[in-house]
């Protein structure tokens, strides 16, 4: 989960600075853009947060139905939707190689609305998955309780490192993303892509996976 909070940086790096200012993992981001957006703020997008927002929401509803009826936990389910999500990337990634670099509009919309279609399906496993401080797309919350259950805040015995982590790693992903971009937009999307089947490979050795049904 960890890994995959790394690779949501990489992506929102490519849809904001490589799909005109779109985040494609953090809908917050997308709902404040569009509330500025709305209200005259110069030079931002409302149509590309928007395709974003509603696709995000599909994504999450398809991950919700799929595993509506499974245990918690990594299942053979969860191999099958991470499997899609880095297959849906590296196709990304192939059409972005082969458009030669961004794509022109209307074309930068559907990458955006693929892109955060699998980024929302990803956010529903990890949340079936239910580790806890770690949604793979926000980090929002994560912040909060680690500053909330610091000793500044009177707690003790949190989980720092697996918070502080999934932190830095969103921000370190964000950087990668936006070097990789120097390069070529296809590469962030290939990273993703990369390190997505990769954590499937892992989580379906590793995560025992069933087809337990919740009673």
């Amino acid at each position: 989960m960890l890994a995959l909070t790394f690779s949501t940086g990489v992506a929102d790096a490519v849809g904001y600075l490589g799909l005109d200012k779109v985040f494609t993992g953090n809908m917050t981001g997308n709902v404040v853009i569009l509330g500025m957006a709305i209200a005259g703020a110069d030079d931002l997008p409302v149509v590309g947060p928007l395709i974003a927002l509603i696709t995000f929401m599909l994504g999450a509803a398809v991950g919700g139905r799929v595993l509506r009826p499974v245990a918690s936990g990594w299942t053979t389910h969860s191999t099958v939707l991470f499997g899609a999500v880095g297959l849906v990337m590296a196709g990304l990634s192939i059409t972005l190689f082969a458009l030669g670099g961004k794509p022109p509009a209307p074309f930068d919309l559907v990458v955006t609305a693929f892109l955060a279609a699998v980024m929302g399906l990803q956010a529903s496993v990890a949340r079936h998955i239910a580790v806890k401080d770690v949604t793979t797309v926000v980090v929002t919350s994560t912040i909060t309780g680690l500053a909330a259950d610091s000793w500044i805040g009177g707690g003790k015995n949190q989980a720092w490192f697996r918070r502080t982590a999934a932190i830095l790693l969103i921000g370190a992903g964000a950087g990668v993303g936006a070097l990789l971009l120097m390069l070529h937009i296809g590469w962030g999307i290939a990273l993703t892509a990369a390190i997505t089947l990769v954590v499937t490979a892992i989580g379906h050795v590793a995560g025992r996976p069933h087809h337990a049904s919740t009673p």
